[in-house]
């Protein structure tokens, strides 16, 4: 009773972790359960590209196939899922066309994960297609991407699983490399096992029996499973056997065609208690050959034999046979057969994804593209240039016109960029220190921005950069005597841009101006000391001529005083008027630095 129940905590505990798992069924935004009590989200949280279709069929069809999702522009598109780096997983995706587009053409398109090609999909009219990887993450997320290799082959998918294993599953494989499912199959069995059966999600299918196969019932109803691969109890609790010793049990191990590494695991258990003079003892045979030392299955407890590096195809021959000294015939539980893929990418160098993420971070547009950024090749993103090699470098940023709005973060860590390109978006705020130090940059095109203050003495001294940033009306590009106190570098607006402007223009407008008026009214008042000095003459003479002496002072001494210092006043004011007008005119121009003239481009 106590090992009962001990049993049941660790059935508890990893039914807890498969609740930490995801099925995300593509296209739709439901949440629910099925028939197997797995629960489903929609992937409205993990992608917001491409297209949601939901299939319309006259035949009932499972749920989570009932929408699909399919992109028709893009290199890639790309689901994210956040995982740990480090654990080992299990992946699947599944396709089932349903014939949504009308055109009766099952399209053939590439299928990738976290950077690495995983193969090529060729869907069916009316049959589901699916694929598995197991394999030990090497970041924090995990990318399930599909990618167009064929023209109108639009790439679709209609669901994604994930689930978690157990670091000591599969433990023969290496862990740079994915174990890519041929077939998983229960012998015996007349339903698929899945789910709560095994605590891990694996899909077990029913074997087809042969004439040669009779199928065998377990006698203990609670089988002992102490194996490191946690394949579920159910499976032993039938299996095949062959009707004689001299029969092997064939395995069918769907392989291709060219030789690949292969990955096998055989589960077996013994399904009867056996007399003193029964004997029940197994051998792998590969074309033919004895591979293996002879095992002999336990009753009441799971056994396992794995097979590794070894290559093999579709000609390959694998049997179970019994043992020369075997009184009873072959049996087999249950079956897994992987092939094993290439070394696993360790992806696009961190420091140029770390600054990517910095990009999409600050600018929504961005956030939608998923998967390694530059791998597998040539699937890159479709704003990014990348070095060819394991491990690319990010060489250039194709932003143009993608409708970034708002401050550039820092994204220095992307040491390779050799091109950047920002023009006409509506980027605010002042050009980083930063850019004028990336060691590689060649080209930098900032053009038609909102950009303000003063361009970075890091930019404008570097003459290996060909700089643009014509069209960012409040960037002051005019060296030493830039004035920008009436630039607002808050982004708290758009109007500072041509308000600065209109303010820059008011000394000018002034300097014009108002010497005008002074000279109007200098003239005008010229003439009325003029016009009132001749009518003064006029009646000193009229006195003169009534008083009949010449000696006598002509006119009132008073007004002769006044006249005078008018006279002064205004000869003081015009001299001043034509001096301060000849120091404008012969103003010398500005000069600008010599680098910042020779490193800023005119037009785009």
């Amino acid at each position: 009773m106590a090992t009962y129940l001990l049993l049941l905590i660790i059935a508890a505990s990893a039914f807890s972790t498969l609740n930490a798992d995801v099925s995300i069924d593509c296209g739709s935004s439901e949440s629910y359960s099925d028939d197997y009590s797995i629960g489903w989200v929609g992937d409205d949280l993990y992608i917001q590209h491409g297209e949601s279709v939901e299939l319309q069929s006259s035949k009932p069809i499972y749920q989570p196939m009932a929408t699909l999702r399919v992109f028709t522009d893009r290199k890639k598109n790309c689901y994210n899922i956040d995982s740990e780096k480090g654990s080992k997983v299990l992946v699947r995706a599944y396709f089932f066309y349903g014939n949504y587009d009308g055109k009766s053409s099952p399209p053939k398109f590439d299928l990738h994960f976290d950077g690495n090609h995983w193969i090529t999909v060729e869907t069916s009219a009316d049959q589901l297609v699916s694929y598995e990887a197991i394999y030990v993450t090497k970041t924090d997320t995990i990318s399930v991407c599909v990618a167009q290799t064929f023209p109108n082959m639009f790439p679709f998918i209609s669901a994604i699983e994930v689930r978690d294993l157990d670091s000591k599953m599969y433990g023969y494989s290496d862990s740079n490399r994915a174990l890519m499912l041929r077939r998983r199959v229960a012998y015996g069995t007349e339903v698929i096992v899945r789910s709560t059966d095994d605590f891990y999600d694996r899909i077990w299918v029913p074997a087809v029996k042969g004439d040669d196969f009779t199928v065998l019932t377990s006698d203990e109803t609670f089988i002992e499973v102490s194996l490191d691969d946690s394949p579920p109890r159910a499976l032993f609790q039938n299996a095949f056997a062959t009707d004689n010793t001299s029969t092997s049990i064939q395995l069918g191990t769907n392989l291709p065609t060219t030789k690949v590494p292969v990955y096998m695991n055989i589960y077996y258990s013994e399904a009867s208690v056996l007399d003193s003079t029964q004997k029940r003892s197994l051998q792998l045979l590969v074309d033919g050959k004895i591979n293996s030392k002879p095992f002999i299955p336990v009753y009441g407890t799971a056994g396992e034999i794995t097979l590794y590096n070894l290559t093999a195809n579709s000609d390959t021959t694998f049997s179970l046979a019994a043992s020369p000294d075997s009184t009873l015939p072959p049996l087999i539980n249950a079956l897994e057969v992987f092939t094993v893929s290439d070394e696993l990418t360790d992806g696009t160098n961190s420091d140029d994804v770390e600054g990517l993420a910095s990009l999409q971070d600050e600018f929504n547009v961005l956030k939608d593209w998923g998967g390694d950024p530059c791998l597998p090749s040539p699937y890159s993103w479709d704003w990014i240039n990348c070095t060819s090699g394991s491990t690319p470098r990010v060489t250039a940023l194709y932003l143009g016109s993608f409708g970034l709005s708002g401050f550039l973060p820092d994204f220095s860590s992307m040491t390779s960029l050799e091109i950047i390109d920002l023009h006409n978006n509506s980027l605010i705020g002042s050009i980083p220190e930063f850019l004028g130090t990336l060691p590689n940059l060649k080209q930098l095109n900032l053009a038609g921005n909102d950009l303000s203050g003063t361009i970075p003495s890091s930019i404008s001294k570097n003459k290996k950069l060909k700089l643009t940033v014509t069209d960012n009306p409040n960037l002051c590009v005019s060296g030493k005597s830039c004035k920008t106190a009436s630039v607002d570098t808050s982004g708290s607006g758009g109007s500072s841009s041509s308000g600065g402007r209109k303010k820059s223009k008011l000394p000018v407008i002034l300097g014009t101006t108002i010497p005008i008026f002074v000279l109007v009214w200098v003239i005008g008042g010229v003439c009325a000391v003029l016009h009132h000095k001749r009518k003064s003459e006029a009646i000193a003479a009229g006195n003169v001529g009534q008083a009949g002496g010449a000696n006598k002072p002509s006119g009132n001494p008073q007004a002769a005083q006044m006249q005078m210092a008018a006279n002064n006043m205004a000869q003081n004011v015009v001299n001043d008027f034509t001096m301060n007008v000849h120091e404008q005119q012969s103003a010398p121009e500005p000069v600008y630095n010599d680098d910042q003239q020779n490193h800023l481009e005119e037009g785009n």
